[in-house]
């Protein structure tokens, strides 16, 4: 993955030419990016939420750093006219991947373990893109998109295990915010795609509104102590994940793949995202991935090939 990050950072002019030509690649790897991300951004929340760490606090690293990174870009662009979209349009992406959507699905872990958000959370974002792209798009799923799909819901259903059929009794409320929070950013997905908002216009103006509308009120109103009491290696480490690598780098390689993709292809990505908080994030909370939880992620992993046409699903010759 880095090798072929690198090549796209510093390209030759061959690179470039290629690029054009193969957006399908272009678009994997930044699909993959932002799955590999997410997945440790909801490792870490939940990190965090075990550590003493609240939702609104999550929210407001996460704002107020990519807040501050995405500044100088939308100042150059234009704040009043909101980089060329509108207030209107920017006031509604940030609704949907504003510091709501943070506190919805990390409020999740205060109910429910990280094997149902790292499930349902994902999911419902691809199932709820799927189905936007195709009532409003009018991109209709092709038989591939399908079967990759059902393949990767049957690896979801494998890892998460029985875990799901377990938990506490206020767990489902848990479940809810997780499908929640996935289904706000599938509306995100499709409306990004049907305005035709840049990648990097649409997380700058979510990031800056964000962090002025947000951060203020959460310092008056809440008051960061949590934040302050946080152990210097955990708040660094939020820092990174949530508000630089989550905030930013992943909003826009996802947007990207929207953009190269189309809201229907680039649905599948966020269903690797379980894949990774089992092998990146579960260790982290102490949860080692068992057999079955392995045989779950090459299933997704199969999944996720044959969706975006990776894997053909080929008709026999006839004779």
């Amino acid at each position: 993955m880095s090798t072929s990050l690198s090549t796209f950072a510093v390209p030759t002019v061959p690179s470039r030419v290629a690029l054009r030509d193969r957006p399908e690649v272009c678009g994997l790897a930044l699909g993959l990016l932002a799955a590999g991300i997410w997945g440790s951004y909801l490792a870490m929340a939940r990190a965090g939420v075990s550590a003493g760490l609240h939702a609104t606090d999550v929210a407001a690293i996460r704002y107020g750093v990519a807040g501050l990174i995405m500044l100088p870009w939308l100042l150059r662009r234009g704040v009043m006219d909101m980089a060329g979209m509108g207030m209107k349009k920017g006031a509604t992406l940030t609704l949907l991947v504003g510091p709501l959507f943070v506190i919805t699905g990390v409020s999740g872990y205060s109910f429910a373990p990280l094997a149902h958000g790292a499930v349902i959370q994902p999911a419902a974002l691809t199932l709820g893109s799927l189905g936007l792209a195709f009532l409003v798009l009018g991109d209709r799923p092709t038989i591939a998109r399908v079967v990759g799909v059902a393949i990767i819901l049957a690896g979801l259903a494998v890892i998460a295990g029985p875990g799901l059929m377990t938990g506490a009794a206020l767990t489902p409320i848990g479940d809810l915010l997780f499908a929640a929070a996935g289904l706000m950013w599938a509306v995100f997905t499709v409306l990004s795609r049907r305005w035709g908002v840049p990648p990097v216009a649409g997380t700058a103006v979510v990031s800056v509104l964000s962090a002025i509308v947000y951060v203020p009120c959460y310092i008056s109103v809440i008051g960061a102590d949590r934040l302050l009491a946080a152990p210097l290696p955990m708040l660094a480490a939020q820092i990174l994940v949530q508000g630089v690598l989550s905030g930013v780098v992943a909003v826009i390689a996802f947007s990207k793949t929207v953009q190269l993709l189309g809201a229907g292809r680039a649905a599948v990505f966020p269903a690797l995202v379980p894949a990774v908080a089992i092998l990146i994030g579960m260790p982290i909370t102490g949860e080692i991935p068992n057999s079955l939880q392995l045989a779950g992620l090459a299933l997704v992993s199969t999944g996720l090939l044959v969706a975006i046409g990776v894997i053909a699903l080929r008709k026999p010759r006839s004779h």
